[in-house]
Formats: C-alpha cells, sequence, structure tokens
C-alpha cells in the first residue's frame, strides 16, 4: 500500500514550480507596445508645380523651293549639317536664263541708241523752231518721240532686272541658318517654280520652342489666383523632363499664350523657349514642361509612404501624440513632390506622422515611436541591406 506520509513531500515541489512559474506567465500576457517609425513634420512655403505634356517645334523653318525652273545640276551641301544664310544650297542649268539675260541686254542697248537718236533730232528741231523754220508740230512730234525712246529704255532695264534676277535664282540659297535636312531631289531633277514637293528643309533648332497643352480651367484658375487662399503666384523657370525620364539641363521661359481655346479638346496652347546649344532637344519629340503655378504658404511635405485612403477615398494619415496614442487625420493633398505629398490642411508643425508599421498602428491604439533617420525632403529612407 502506497505510504500516505510521502505525499506531502511529493507535492511540495510541484507547488512551488507552480508559483514560479505564475508570475512569469503575468508578466507574458502584458505585451510592450508595438514599435512604429514616424517622420516629424514641418510647416513650410512651398513651390507648386504643374507637368504639362508637350512637342518640340523648331524657332525657325524654311522649306527650300526653286523659284524658276530647270535641271538641277548640283547640290552644295551636305545633308544633316549646318548652313548658313546666303549660302548656295543647288544650282539649276543656267544656259536658257543667260540667253534671256543678254537678249535683254541688247534690248537696253538698242533702246539707249534711240533715246539718243531722238533726243538729238529733238534738239535740232528746238534750234530751228527758235528760227521759225519748223513748225510747232513737227517740234512736238519729235519731242514726244523722245519721251517715248526713254520709257522704252526703262521697260528694257526692268526687261534686263528681272532676267538677271531669274538668273540669280538658278542657284538656290538658304534664307535661314540652321540645320538643314535630308534632300528630296539630287542632281538631274527637272524641278518647277514653287513646286509642291520642297527641295529640303532648313531648320533653326537653337533655341527651340516647345508648345505644350493647359487646360482652359487650369489656365483661369491660375490668372485668377483661385488655387487656394493659402497659394500665391510666383514666378519659376520651367523645367523639361525628356522621354528618357531625364531632366533637360537647361531652363525655359513661358514666351506667348495661344489667345484661343480649342472648342474640341478645350485645351490653351504655350510656348515656352529653350536655349538648345548642344543640339539635345529635336522638333517632334514628346516632352513634359514642370511649370510654376504658385507657392503654398504654410504647407507641409509628408512622406508619400504615410498617406493612406479611408472608404470614402479621402487621404489620411496616423499621427503619433505625446502619450503615444495613434489619431487618424484627413488631409487635404495639393499635389506630389517627389516622394512626398503637399499637404495643406490636416497636420500641424511638428506632428510625428507613422510611416513603417502602419499594419501595427490603428486610431486609438498606444504605440511606441521611432524616429526615422533623416533623409531629403524628396526621397525615401534606404533600405536595409539584406
Amino acid at each position: 500500500m502506497p505510504d500516505f506520509m510521502t505525499f506531502p513531500r511529493l507535492l511540495a515541489p510541484i507547488l512551488a514550480l507552480s508559483f514560479a512559474v505564475a508570475p512569469a506567465l503575468a508578466q507574458q500576457g502584458e505585451r510592450p507596445p508595438p514599435a512604429v517609425t514616424v517622420v516629424t513634420v514641418k510647416v513650410s512655403d512651398v513651390n507648386l508645380t504643374t507637368t504639362l505634356p508637350g512637342r518640340v517645334v523648331a524657332s525657325a523653318e524654311a522649306e527650300v523651293r526653286p523659284q524658276v525652273a530647270g535641271i538641277i545640276t548640283e547640290r552644295l551641301f551636305d545633308e544633316g549639317g549646318r548652313v548658313e544664310a546666303g549660302d548656295v544650297l543647288y544650282k539649276i542649268d543656267p544656259a536658257s536664263y543667260d540667253a534671256a539675260v543678254a537678249q535683254a541686254r541688247a534690248s537696253v542697248a538698242q533702246a539707249q541708241a534711240q533715246v539718243k537718236a531722238t533726243e538729238r533730232e529733238a534738239g535740232r528741231l528746238e534750234t530751228l523752231s527758235q528760227r521759225n523754220v519748223v513748225s510747232e508740230q513737227a517740234l512736238d512730234t519729235a519731242i514726244a518721240a523722245r519721251d517715248g525712246a526713254k520709257a522704252s529704255l526703262q521697260v528694257a532695264e526692268a526687261q534686263l532686272q528681272s532676267a538677271e534676277i531669274e538668273l540669280d535664282r538658278t542657284q538656290i540659297r538658304a534664307r535661314l541658318s540652321g540645320e538643314i535636312g535630308r534632300s528630296m531631289v539630287s542632281p538631274g531633277a527637272l524641278v518647277t517654280a514653287s513646286q509642291q514637293t520642297p527641295l529640303a528643309t532648313v531648320r533653326n533648332i537653337d533655341p527651340v520652342y516647345v508648345d505644350v497643352t493647359q487646360s482652359a480651367a487650369e489656365l483661369l484658375d491660375f490668372r485668377r489666383g483661385n488655387m487656394g487662399a493659402q497659394i500665391a503666384a510666383v514666378p519659376q523657370e520651367v523645367r523639361l523632363t525628356l522621354a528618357d525620364g531625364s531632366v533637360f539641363d537647361q531652363a525655359g521661359t513661358l514666351t506667348a499664350a495661344e489667345p484661343v481655346v480649342d472648342p474640341l479638346t478645350g485645351v490653351v496652347v504655350l510656348r515656352i523657349a529653350f536655349a538648345n546649344p548642344d543640339k539635345l532637344l529635336l522638333p517632334g519629340m514628346y516632352v513634359q514642361a514642370k511649370m510654376p503655378s504658385g507657392s503654398a504658404k504654410g504647407a507641409i511635405l509628408v512622406p508619400q509612404e504615410g498617406v493612406s485612403r479611408n472608404r470614402r477615398g479621402q487621404p489620411t494619415a496616423l499621427v503619433v501624440d505625446a502619450e503615444g496614442m495613434v489619431e487618424q487625420r484627413v488631409l487635404t493633398v495639393l499635389q506630389d513632390r517627389g516622394q512626398s505629398w503637399v499637404v495643406s490642411e490636416g497636420l500641424q508643425d511638428g506632428d510625428r506622422v507613422v510611416v513603417l508599421g502602419l499594419q501595427k498602428a490603428a486610431p486609438g491604439a498606444k504605440v511606441t515611436a521611432e524616429e526615422r533617420a533623416e533623409v531629403g525632403a524628396d526621397t525615401p529612407a534606404e533600405k536595409p541591406a539584406e
């Protein structure tokens, strides 16, 4: 039979162990608040911009067309190279035009001889008229012949000038300094005056224009200053983003705005001038122009990872107060800037916004806030190395 006197001795260690484990289990049930990473935001004045799509156009463009008909005998430029105003680009066979000039010169010489003859005749009759030897009618006829010969000389000189102009036009010259494209004709081709197809095109691409489109509503808001009570218009240079995502190194200036709204699209065309010394911008290239749209006074830059949306689609952020309690704020976002949102309402200077650990935080919960390491205002924090 078991010795009942041994039960107390066996129970003592078990009870002691249970009493030792109980406080540990109780301590384990009281978990510390979850840790989240926060960023302390500050109030500042932020320049606002708007990004508009656009196309590059040449600042000047001239199509090369012949002004006389003939056979192209020579091309005197390199395709894709630069030409200066006055450079000869093409030559047309001048034989027929040389002949026309020679004929016009002969007509001038003939008219000059006729003028001299009629002047002598008119002078002789004037002398005789003073002696009453010749009738007044004969004198008038001589004077009229002299004046007619002078008029014929002027006509002949004008015809000579016209023939010389036609001869000079057999050398087709550049009327604009710039970059010339490929030639659309080759030596031996027959061209006609003012033909529809140009021989080549010369474009000045330094500087260049960028034509962008902006909605009429945005333009009205910008001009009226109704982009918000805390927003004031400020001058700022225009920057370009190229098709490969890079930023063009030259700043542009807004030069003109089309004073009409397209009735089909409801947009206004704005023209911006850019220096293009390296010829990097080419006509027809698609770009994006970042234009100034005003300045937000007393705005706050909030990292984008700290902003989410509620069920109504409103932008919200979780803020940790001094006691470590989480509060949800509804924000008014003006626009994005780099990796941040520009917020005008919903936050105050010094608020701590949760940027990491959002799944651990909920409105009304208590958390342990850890400040994120300093990074640029528009760049996210670096990820830890794996």
